[in-house]
């Protein structure tokens, strides 16, 4: 299981750091990522980052958000700063084992002009 934290409503240009608890087998095993859901559009990749702790960022991503992991700890985090209303939405944490998919139900996240 996967459990998201941290969103909330902030003015654009300001920041938000989003946490994602999980399971040892998870942080041990899996590939974890942060995806979006806007609102009645569909899920889009964010940024991920491997058992190793390399990480990857779609382009709106890069530059902006820090994506971390602490398995010790078994969280996952997504720092995000200078955020845009374009980036508002549901932020899903997700694991990847072996091809094998874990979701949380996600934390929004609101950017206001």
């Amino acid at each position: 299981q996967l459990a998201e934290s941290g969103g909330g409503s902030v003015q654009a240009g300001g920041s938000l750091k989003l946490s994602c608890v999980g399971s040892e087998y998870v942080f041990i095993y899996c590939e974890l990522g942060w995806y979006r859901r806007p609102p009645g559009m569909e899920r889009t990749w964010v940024s991920s980052i491997g058992v190793r702790g390399t990480p990857t960022y779609a382009d709106s991503a890069k530059g902006r958000f820090h994506i971390s992991r602490n398995n010790r700890e078994n969280t996952l985090y997504l720092q995000m700063d200078s955020l845009n209303t374009e980036d508002a939405g549901v932020y899903l944490c997700a694991a990847n084992c072996g091809g094998r998919w874990y979701w949380g139900q996600g934390t929004q996240v609101t950017v206001s002009s």
